[in-house]
């Protein structure tokens, strides 16, 4: 099967969305099938390489913020390169420019044509800092967008079942499936022979303290300061709480930090690389995810599958991974009132914390990646395409921000 995927993201290491679409490409071919990745270019020129035995082809683009990109006019060299590749399957990741100039590539053609949802309007109104009394027309707004891209496609997978349910909700008409986005077990995997004390070290880490960890981006919706606010109720010096990560929100929770007094307890380690994350992970106590917005959170899984007590915020998909007195705890979002209950009651649950740890490497198994790539490729081939005449474009009374020139 020839395979080309695409979408706004693919290079960035602390981008959900982009570790999805590595992960999933290179699963695919070690499957033994062709993958074409389209991308917007980091160098902001485009060019082509290959990546674990995926074809990258990245095209011109305009950075912004939030990870979004301009890559307007790249319909000429998208054509050419679908041209060429030839592919059975159309995969996009989002509805943003060059997913559109992917789908109207192929809208006329008997190519399948499917998507993946990481999308939350939340993800973007959270963090352009609007009034609480617009967001809910804003986001009303960017659902239909997105919609305008989605309702063409002939099926739509999300990972979670929480996510088929937002997506319905949200108007979506095509089919839709969850499919998790998996995780690889091998790698992630408890490491009891591991050296602790000396990766706690190396960032800076006290060795005999209840060591929280958070990884993922620095931005509002992740509700890092939730945390933080909660250690400052505690008051607990047997604690401390790292944050893994990079973002745009990293310097208000470094005032926040110093204005609680918590420079001693907590410690932001910057973005830490693929290759030591398995480490840092068999390093903490217990995982903590404070986001209300996660449709599924691939940090999250990645703990679990190192064996680790996860205490997450009773929010969007989160409860799908957690449980109660099963692998940690769920706390109301936004309440840091909350979240302090939470960790006390894992600090008075020490003895608990391997049987913890041990349901969420259970847990987790039927998250492994090399399931989510059987379950990909059983779904491409059952999608059925749609008339190519119900692909048009439909009018509509919302102006489409991100349909690009060209």
């Amino acid at each position: 099967m020839r395979i080309l995927l695409a979408g706004q993201a693919f290079y960035q290491p602390n981008n959900g969305q982009a570790v999805f679409t590595i992960n999933l490409a290179e699963g695919l071919v070690a499957a033994g099938h062709a993958v074409m990745v389209l991308a917007p270019s980091p160098t902001g020129h485009p060019y082509r390489t290959e990546q674990q035995g995926v074809v990258l082809q990245t095209v011109a683009a305009l950075p912004l913020k939030y990870n979004a990109n301009i890559t307007a006019f790249s319909d000429r060299l998208v054509a050419q390169t679908g041209a060429a590749f030839h592919p059975d399957v159309v995969h996009i990741q989002d509805h943003y420019f060059l997913s559109r100039s992917v789908l109207r590539m192929v809208r006329q053609q008997p190519i399948k044509h499917i998507g993946t949802n990481h999308f939350l309007p939340a993800n973007l109104t959270a963090n352009a800092r609007l009034p609480r009394w617009l967001r809910p027309a804003v986001e009303q707004w960017l659902w239909r967008n997105m919609l305008a891209v989605y309702n063409r496609l002939d099926g739509v997978t999300t990972p979670t079942q929480t996510g088929v349910a937002i997506l319905q909700q949200a108007g979506l008409q095509v089919p839709v499936q969850a499919i998790s986005c998996g995780v690889d077990v091998w790698r992630f995997r408890p490491r009891p022979e591991l050296d602790r004390a000396a990766v706690r070290r190396k960032y800076g880490l006290v060795r005999d303290k209840t060591l929280l960890l958070y990884v993922g981006r620095l931005d509002a919706e992740k509700c890092i300061d939730t945390v933080i606010r909660a250690l400052a109720i505690l008051r607990r010096n047997d604690v401390q709480f790292a944050i893994a990560g990079a973002g745009s929100y990293r310097r208000a929770l470094e005032a926040l930090v110093r204005a609680c007094g918590l420079e001693a307890q907590v410690r932001f380690t910057g973005f830490i690389p693929e290759a030591e994350l398995p480490r840092l992970l068999n390093s903490a106590d217990a995982f903590i995810m404070p986001s209300y917005v996660e449709l599924q959170s691939i940090a999250t899984l990645e703990a679990m599958a190192s064996g680790l007590p996860v205490l997450a915020a009773d929010a969007c998909a989160l409860p799908e991974l957690v449980q109660p007195a099963v692998n940690g705890d769920l706390f109301a979002p936004h309440d840091p009132a909350a979240v302090a209950c939470s960790i006390i009651q894992l600090l008075n649950e020490r003895t608990r914390w391997a049987a913890l740890g041990a349901a969420s490497r259970t847990q987790v198994e039927v998250h492994a990646r090399v399931q989510t790539i059987q379950r990909y490729l059983t779904w491409y081939q059952a999608v059925q395409p749609i008339n190519a005449v119900s692909r048009q474009p439909q009018p509509s009374l919302t102006i489409d921000w991100a349909q690009p020139a060209g």
